[in-house]
């Protein structure tokens, strides 16, 4: 028995086959295509390809950035544009000839990583999604919470809790709304955070390598978003009181995240004490398609 899992990526489309253990069968990746139709193809494609590598057909679960409307049932709040208004679940069901579970990528980091990752045995699961953008995910008991509305865990776009006098007024997301997460916590927000201080424009991962090695403008950008990171978290433990936190996406390599942002996030929070641990994901990049497979349980 495989089950086979999709993550569906901004850049890149990966699909995997995992044994009932969780041990990759295949892997096999393609370029996102940036258009509806070809999406499908490539899903097709890729499962396709697959389940020829590990022999045998599976379950299929498919992550995807943004959700299906409980109400429409299309897609909505995709930064892949061109899903939102579309009926992907049923047309990739159409265009497979089988049934699929689908749900939001950060979700399934969550569910990949309670199930057997960086949170396995915890009750209460939240994990974040610090990449390109910035995205939040909620299991418990090994379940996925996804709430009445499907945006349970949408943490990225919640805004920036007690803001600073320089934080104001708050930049518009592309959501439309002002001042959400996404602006200040993803790998995008950092660098943001550096060049709106009179530097240049690398990437999250330069400014870091520049902290490190002393520069001013880089370490203070970096203390912003570190800041910034656990006043996010915050919210996030005085609303759930999660037993475990989870970090994926590419900020979630810093290092000083971890060193540094349990101690600012109690204290903030509404409590006398915080003992919730705080994690880089277990399986990295591989927590997305892990997750998705995850979406059908044993048999």
């Amino acid at each position: 028995m495989i089950r086979i899992g999709v993550d569906f990526g901004g850049t890149k489309v990966e699909a995997a086959a995992l044994d009932a253990e969780g041990n990759f069968q295949a892997r096999v990746r393609a370029p996102n295509p940036g258009a509806y139709d070809a999406a499908r193809e490539v899903v097709r494609d890729l499962i396709a390809e697959a389940e020829a590598q590990a022999g045998a057909k599976g379950s299929i679960g498919i992550g995807t950035p943004g959700s299906v409307s409980p109400k429409t049932g299309l897609m909505r709040n995709s930064n892949s544009l061109y899903l939102n208004g579309r009926p992907f679940r049923e047309d990739l069901e159409q265009t497979l000839g089988r049934p699929i579970r689908m749900a939001n990528d950060a979700n399934c980091l969550a569910l990949s990583e309670a199930m057997d990752g960086a949170a396995a045995g915890a009750g209460v699961v939240f994990a974040g999604i610090l990449g390109t953008g910035c995205g939040g995910g909620l299991v418990a008991n090994g379940k996925l919470v996804e709430g009445r509305n499907g945006v349970a865990g949408e943490w990225g776009h919640n805004p920036l809790p007690w803001p600073q006098p320089d934080e104001l007024p708050a930049p518009k997301c592309w959501c439309g709304k002002p001042g959400c997460l996404e602006l200040y916590i993803s790998g995008t927000g950092l660098k943001t955070g550096y060049t709106g201080h009179g530097g240049q424009t690398p990437d999250a991962q330069t400014v870091v390598e520049r902290a490190r090695a002393g520069e001013a403008n880089a370490t203070a950008a970096l203390d912003r978003y570190i800041d910034r990171l656990a006043r996010a978290l915050a919210t996030v433990v005085n609303l759930v009181d999660p037993d475990a936190i989870v970090l994926g996406g590419g900020m979630s390599n810093v290092a000083e995240l971890y060193a540094r942002v349990p101690a600012l996030t109690a204290s903030y929070i509404f409590s006398d004490v915080f003992e919730t641990p705080i994690t880089a994901a277990a399986h990295g990049d591989s927590s997305g398609v892990r997750g998705a497979a995850w979406l059908w349980p044993p048999p």
